[in-house]
């Protein structure tokens, strides 16, 4: 590795994925950004054209839409007449760009394209990519049959970057059976996601499956459980040296329910001076601000989250 984390030896297109931290766009972006002065020099189209879909990807979680399409523009330049794979990575962010920015469609055709061309060039994990993102784009029934259908895909291929797919999917099910009320459905899922997270190493996402499961706990009225659990994942940050704002939300939301208003009110006004600046939430989840804000630092709120 060279000295910014970047891959010093030859890049394999698949490694790309392996540069991500879904959790730190900005910082993905600036890896991904230092390879770039490298694929040109090597005129290497290939690997030029699918560094820059993610280099895109990662500014559009930053919600920097118009940058990510000029990005993903000089993606489509540098593509070979058959480069399959980048053209599905090319389609696949696109869609990503149109389903964030709230676009007609969000993306679904494209998703749907990029599919199709995944599983007719054997690309087992960008086919399961579309089709986790079709399962967040359709409709809850059709959508749930696009996480099931990607969901077997990943966990039968014999591609490792397919297989990594299991635990986020396994997570977006479980989210979809709590939305309709099923929290055991959904807490089964989320054990799935902790457990495949754990095989691997990536303890921070099994802590995310954990917090998943308390949530539904608390919905499903197990509350002084939900309540031990959230305890445990804030004990464990803080030996880490980390905050985590939905955490101490969660936290403060079971002391509410346990009627410990007094002793809610702090963590709930910590997770909010942490939250307030989420441009995820800004946007999609004003509301849930609002009312981190108000039982956090004094006033009514009327909205649950």
């Amino acid at each position: 590795m060279s000295g910014d984390g970047t891959p010093s030896a030859p890049l394999a297109l698949e490694q790309l994925d392996l540069l991500w931290d879904y959790d730190d766009p900005a910082a993905s972006e600036e890896r991904f950004r230092a390879l770039l002065p490298r694929a040109r020099t090597e005129r290497d189209g290939a690997l030029l054209a699918e560094l820059l879909t993610q280099l895109a990807r990662a500014q559009g979680l930053q919600r920097r839409f118009d940058l990510a399409e000029r990005t993903l523009d000089e993606a489509e330049q540098a593509l070979h007449g058959g480069d399959a794979r980048g053209r599905i990575r090319l389609l696949l962010e696109r869609g990503r760009v149109e389903n964030s920015r709230g676009d007609a469609g969000r993306g679904g055709a494209s998703f749907l394209t990029a599919w199709e061309s995944a599983r007719v060039a054997g690309e087992d994990a960008l086919a399961v990519d579309a089709a986790h993102m079709l399962g967040i784009v359709e409709e809850p029934e059709a959508g749930l049959a696009w996480n099931e259908r990607a969901l077997a895909l990943a966990r039968s291929s014999p591609d490792p970057l397919a297989r990594r797919w299991v635990g986020s999917l396994a997570s977006n099910m479980g989210w979809a059976r709590h939305a309709a009320g099923d929290d055991d459905g959904a807490i089964v899922l989320f054990e799935l996601a902790r457990d495949e997270w754990l095989s691997d190493g990536r303890d921070g996402r099994a802590r995310i499956a954990r917090w998943s499961i308390a949530r539904c706990l608390r919905s499903r009225g197990d509350v002084d459980e939900a309540l031990r659990s959230q305890q445990l994942l804030l004990d464990e940050l803080d030996g880490l040296g980390e905050t985590d704002g939905y955490v101490l939300e969660e936290l403060g939301e079971c002391l509410l329910a346990l009627d410990r208003a007094d002793e809610a009110r702090p963590y709930l006004a910590r997770a909010w001076s942490l939250l307030a600046n989420d441009a995820g939430l800004r946007a999609d989840e004003p509301e849930r601000l609002a009312r981190l804000r108000a039982l956090g630092l004094g006033g009514d709120a009327q909205t649950e989250p």
